[in-house]
């Protein structure tokens, strides 16, 4: 299905050939605010735009590791949906270990070096920094990887229309719960620092208030 790719859109891609290398690309990409409502952008109007947000960034980034040989795999983390947002990242191997490319506009909930032994250690290691402004801790569950290569006949990977149906895809899967209602319950709110920390933004939104 790759040779749907242009030679000048694979020669692009094959430049960051490192999950490492396609983590530094995606954060050069403003964030996508979203401020005429809500948008599926396809990894072609991404790249012309230079804008995504976690969802977008995450396909693109699976299609850059399809390019360099890994699978396109995604991963959905869900949050308590009274507080807070999901979120979605790209997801790989190396040498059997997990890692994760990761867009967004926090300090936190970025790039996973390749260290963790499942994918339910990953999406762990995102747990104590998924926070809202009130320090509630909010990361409730994760999808197994899903391969991107299910959409081929919808053509995301060279589309300009909007691929919703991937995050609706991810919406429907099965999802793992990483705490039961007693550890809910229990959970220690995060202190001031730790907000703080958490409030760092790379970029600004241009919506008038």
């Amino acid at each position: 299905m790759l040779e749907r790719l242009s030679q000048t859109e694979i020669k692009f891609f094959k430049k960051f050939n490192t999950p490492a290398k396609m983590q530094d690309f995606l954060d050069t990409l403003k964030i996508n605010f979203e401020e005429d409502g809500d948008t599926y952008l396809s990894p072609r109007v991404v790249l012309e735009k230079g804008i995504c947000h976690c969802a977008e960034g995450a396909i693109l980034a699976a299609l850059m590791l399809r390019v360099n040989g890994f699978p396109p795999l995604v991963v959905d983390l869900t949050a308590d949906k009274k507080y807070d947002v999901d979120h979605v990242v790209a997801v790989f191997q190396v040498a059997g270990q997990w890692g994760a490319i990761s867009k967004t506009n926090h300090a936190v909930l970025r790039y996973r070096e390749p260290l963790y032994n499942s994918v339910r250690e990953l999406s762990m290691s995102f747990f104590h920094e998924y926070l809202d402004d009130f320090g509630r801790k909010n990361l409730r569950s994760f999808s197994l990887p899903v391969n991107l290569k299910r959409f081929d006949k919808m053509g995301w990977m060279t589309t300009r229309e909007e691929i919703d149906y991937i995050p609706e895809y991810l919406d429907g899967v099965k999802h793992f719960s990483i705490l039961n209602k007693k550890q809910v319950r229990n959970l220690r709110p995060a202190g001031a620092i730790e907000i703080k920390a958490s409030q760092i933004i790379e970029w600004q939104s241009q919506i008038k208030k």
